[in-house]
């Protein structure tokens, strides 16, 4: 029999989820839902927390509305301790001379498929669409995700540090997303997941959904399309009001009056994942491109009591720009993909400059593992389709559109997005601005340990990467692109560019 102090405890530790799949009973301690689980630590250690590195000399952008024309971000362990102009480095710690090159936060891409759409592409990796039912809430892309995809080291070479992993678009509710550090090495997701990180859920409305179950039993239309989400968050509403019954009923239980302990519901996942929605503990990512719908999602949120994140793709968010600043919705959005649906088709290059001027938060996601690369490109190309039309977007707020903001919609502003004491030592180093078509990412850096560099040869990149094994890694009688030639004409592919 349980006594009144245990079930207290019970009761107080069920308040922290909601119940959540199968058609067994669950326990009377009911397990806690995962949303925003803690990670397993990253494959590879931080620099130990007594080792102090100064970056000199750089143009800091910080991302948090100050750029420092010769700066210095002085990084303690795996944070950054101080950034600015003038800073004392403390003695005994390592310098790096970065005179003439610019430092950035690690860019954040809120929008990617990669690792569970992984290269190469084909039908066995196939893992982002459960395409099994337009409701499965029960899906989690942490569980498809392959962390050798080869991609994820070309994102990192592009200089971005996080990203978020969506399920595809096919369903109307695909499942929880997972938000990851590129970090080299890692041998599963929990070595690559941001700690703390809140998971996410890919909804997506409008084409994709018809297009998938019109011949499936549905959603044929639109009308299908808000009356699935609607059936789906009532179903929510009630089994989150069940378990709150049963909590009830336990607390007041009395083991001294000989009755039967109250039976707890059935778990169910899906249920529990939106549940968790309703509760603001996962946070809601909408592929969603007319204006119209985007005004009806943000009115279904108001009716079931959630918010959503963001809106991604919103090809015409430009439209409703200050509805999303009221609702306090960001719009992931790309610089200049349109026309290749219907519901594609009315797209402007100032979309994310008319965000911006309206006071929304605006973002721009890359939905491609060749975007992921130029991150920094898409966002010069949607600032200087603003500053053309007259509306002035100043570099600051731009590198927002790839740092600051995403990491607002990921939930992760604390720790990363902005150069400020106290945040993560995600940085780059570029040898240029990063608005500029010439410029490279030369270092990046993750929690202060140095990931990626340019100048090296032996960037990490994964078993399944083909030609790039350092010469005295290759296997005997094979040539590596990489061995010391002999003196002589270079044959063409000895070009630096072919390496």
């Amino acid at each position: 029999m349980l006594r009144r102090s245990h079930r207290r405890a019970i009761v107080a530790a069920l308040a922290v989820a909601t119940g959540a799949c199968s058609k067994t009973k669950a326990p009377a301690t009911r397990p806690p839902a995962r949303a925003g689980a803690v990670a397993a630590p990253a494959a590879a250690p931080p620099p130990s927390p007594a080792e102090r590195v100064a970056f000199v000399g750089a143009r800091v952008m910080t991302a948090a509305g100050v750029t420092y024309d010769r700066g210095v971000v002085l990084v303690e362990g795996d944070r950054i301790a101080a950034v600015g102009a003038g800073i004392a480095i403390p003695e005994g710690a390592r310098v790096v001379d970065v005179a003439g090159k610019v430092i950035t936060p690690g860019l954040i891409d809120t929008h990617s498929h990669i690792g569970v759409y992984p290269a190469p592409y084909f039908s066995a990796h196939q893992d982002g669409n459960e395409v099994v039912d337009p409701i499965t809430p029960y899906a989690r892309a942490e569980d498809g995700y392959w962390p050798q995809d080869p991609q994820i080291d070309r994102a990192r070479a592009g200089g971005v540090t996080t990203m978020q992993i969506l399920p595809g678009s096919a369903n109307l509710i695909g499942g929880r997303s997972v938000v990851v550090r590129t970090v080299p090495g890692a041998r599963s997701v929990h070595d690559a997941r941001f700690p703390g990180a809140p998971d996410g859920l890919k909804m997506a409305c409008g084409e994709n959904p018809k297009r998938v179950y019109g011949d499936k039993n549905g959603p044929d239309t639109r009308m299908g399309n808000i009356a699935g989400f609607r059936k789906a968050f009532q179903a929510a509403v009630e089994y989150r009001e069940a378990w709150r019954r049963y909590e009830a009923a336990l607390e007041s239980y009395d083991e001294d009056e000989d009755e039967a302990p109250p039976e707890p519901p059935a778990r169910d996942f899906g249920l529990e994942t939106l549940a968790g929605v309703l509760d603001g503990k996962i946070l809601v990512h909408n592929h969603c491109y007319r204006a119209d719908e985007m005004s009806i999602m943000l009115e279904l949120a108001r009716e079931f009591g959630f918010r959503i994140r963001s809106f991604h793709h919103a090809v015409e968010a430009y439209k409703i720009a200050d509805r999303l600043a009221e609702a306090g919705t960001a719009a992931s959005v790309w610089a200049d993909w349109w026309g290749f649906k219907a519901e594609a088709f009315d797209s402007v290059r100032e979309n994310a400059a008319m965000l911006e001027l309206a006071g929304a938060r605006a973002i721009i996601h890359s939905d491609s593992p060749l975007g992921i690369q130029r991150l920094n490109q898409e966002a010069a190309k949607a600032m200087f389709a603003g500053r053309r039309t007259g509306i002035e977007v100043s570099e600051g707020q731009a590198l927002r559109w790839i740092t600051a903001n995403p990491a607002w919609a990921l939930g992760i502003e604390d720790e990363v997005g902005t150069l400020e004491p106290g945040k993560l030592a995600d940085l780059v180093v570029w040898d240029a601005s990063p608005f500029s078509v010439y410029a490279h990412v030369e270092q990046v850096y993750l929690g202060g340990r140095r990931v990626y560099d340019r100048r090296r040869e032996e960037n990490p990149h994964t078993d399944f990467e083909t030609g790039l094994a350092p010469f005295d890694l290759a296997p005997e009688g094979i040539e590596s692109p990489l061995a010391p030639k002999a003196a002589g004409p270079k044959a063409p592919a000895d070009r630096k560019e072919d390496r």
